[in-house]
């Protein structure tokens, strides 16, 4: 962490012209060629400085107390890069120099993240590949692949353990954060088993499925241990009964039609059990002496960050719902499994709208800062991860330090910066990021045989917030990538991320770190 630091110091300070020993080229051209190391050049002190931090790599090889797996969904390389460039230019940088918090972490692998039914996956099978150590079917949460979506009696048979059962099983403390709403696909694989990811709540269960249960239920009514201690994240409507209206939309009703209201429930399993769903209440927890904490912030997802300070009711970030669960969570001797998921990273790309996604990035950037300035690493294993990719591309020649959103504009024929957008063939210019499908092609809800053109777009347009960047296949909702995502590591056994491999291998690393399988089995024989 503190080398990349260093590293883009060394930018900062880099000079426009370097001066090194040199001959002339033997071949008559007259060209000048280095006799020594260019030890005075920018990017060879880079190399050199890098190369010295990888020597004095140490990998931890003890059993780790804690873990925390931070998931942002829909976050492959290509939407880091794009973080990266967008938060260092937030900064006054010109972007490319930067480095995000988890690109600071001393161990990678790359993830293969395909379902076993799906070349391109969906967030309920890799999320369950990552929890269970199996990879499984699209759509399905922690069963296995013998059971087809929608099954419920295949899938009461066919569960697969996951890893937030296993720590509760093992006496650890178990928490789920999230930006989407607590029931959504990913979070629910932290405590839920269901054969289709859409039954959030009973009224989703369709009349075969009356032998199966909700995944909000299943959180309330978590069967293992002591049950969760920390569930922070949106989607109240699920809890809430349809005649209850919601307490920060009065208009709204939940979408339960058991009568149950799961909120009480939760705070009437003990005194130590609260729950909250604005600022107000949650700042007025005490971490360190809450036990256990249900919070639901808006009634489907919460607000995207860049949209966030505008909540009716207010909702933590999600650095502060990270720094709260740990409170919460390390007051258990025992340790503590924490999921954290930047959910909504996802939902931009999906609506095609890039700024909002690399914004939620940053803020998921800063929950990884947060957390590792409240643990320590030498009994914690940080793991950050995507779940799947998305379309999104960096295209064009833009120059160094062009606005990541804004129009690409390049450098002229002697490498020295333009100042004019560049010209697609069509003679527009274009922005520097668009996606190869979704709601910005120009095709979208054109008759066919009509004559269609790529819309004019400005620099000012493209980096307005609500911008959806162009794309070249139409789809209302952009889809996701089959490609590869990346996993950061720092912690007990996070040299064991190495290489590349299937993403169902990041449960057998944490399972591994923690000595979990045996642990949760003799607790079993007590």
């Amino acid at each position: 962490m503190r080398l990349m630091t260093s590293l883009v110091a060394i930018l900062a300070a880099s000079a426009c012209s370097q001066q090194h020993a040199t001959e002339t080229d033997p071949s008559g051209a007259g060209l000048p060629i280095a006799i020594s190391p260019l030890s005075d050049n920018t990017w060879y002190q880079i190399g050199q400085e890098t190369l010295k931090a990888n020597l004095a790599k140490k990998p931890i090889d003890r059993t780790a107390r804690n873990v925390i797996l931070f998931i942002a969904d829909g976050m492959d390389p290509t939407t880091v890069t794009a973080a990266r460039i967008y938060d260092g230019q937030s900064k006054g940088m010109s972007g490319e120099e930067n480095v995000l918090t988890f690109e600071n972490l001393p161990h990678l692998a790359m993830a293969k993240t395909y379902n076993t039914n799906m070349q391109t996956p969906d967030s309920a099978g890799t999320a369950s590949a990552m929890m269970t150590g199996v990879k499984t079917k699209a759509g399905v949460i922690n069963i296995t692949d013998d059971v087809l979506r929608g099954d419920c009696t295949g899938a009461l048979a066919h569960p697969a353990m996951s890893i937030g059962e296993l720590a509760e099983k093992a006496g650890m403390s178990v928490g789920v954060v999230t930006t989407a709403g607590i029931t959504h696909a990913t979070p629910a694989t932290v405590y839920a088993h269901s054969a289709d990811r859409g039954w959030e709540a009973d009224s989703n269960l369709p009349e075969q499925a009356s032998d199966c249960t909700d995944i909000a239920s299943q959180l309330i009514n978590f069967p293992i241990g002591d049950g969760l201690e920390v569930a922070l994240g949106g989607g109240r409507r699920n809890f809430l009964p349809v005649e209850a209206p919601d307490p920060e939309y009065t208009d709204k009703t939940g979408r339960r039609n058991d009568g149950r209201d799961l909120t009480s429930e939760w705070t009437d399993k003990s005194d130590s059990h609260s729950y909250v769903w604005d600022t107000v209440g949650f700042n007025a927890v005490d971490g360190s002496k809450s036990t256990k904490l249900l919070g639901l912030f808006d009634m489907s997802h919460m607000q995207y960050e860049a949209d966030r300070e505008n909540d009716t009711a207010g909702e933590p970030s999600i650095a502060e719902m990270t720094v709260k669960a740990i409170d919460i969570l390390s007051q258990n001797q025992q340790g503590f499994f924490l999921m954290v998921e930047g959910g909504r990273v996802d939902h931009a790309h999906h609506a095609g709208n890039a700024a909002r996604a690399l914004r939620d990035v940053q803020a998921f950037d800063e929950a990884v800062r947060a957390a590792l300035e409240n643990v320590d690493t030498s009994e914690t294993l940080i793991v950050v991860t995507a779940d799947h990719g998305h379309t999104l591309s960096i295209q064009g020649y833009p120059r160094r330090g062009n606005p990541i959103l804004g129009l690409a504009v390049t450098v002229n024929s002697d490498g020295t910066p333009s100042v004019e957008p560049s010209n697609a063939a069509d003679s527009k210019p274009y922005p520097t990021l668009a996606y190869a499908n979704g709601p910005g092609s120009a095709f979208l809800g054109v008759k066919e045989g009509a004559i269609v053109t790529r819309p004019e777009v400005t620099d000012e347009t493209a980096q307005s917030l609500d911008y959806k960047q162009q794309s070249v296949i139409p789809s209302y909702s952009e889809s996701h990538g089959g490609q590869d995502v990346t996993i950061y590591a720092q912690g007990p056994k996070a040299w064991l991320f190495d290489g590349v491999v299937e993403q169902n291998y990041v449960f057998h690393v944490i399972d591994h770190a923690l000595n979990l399988q045996q642990r949760a089995s003799v607790e079993d024989t007590k």
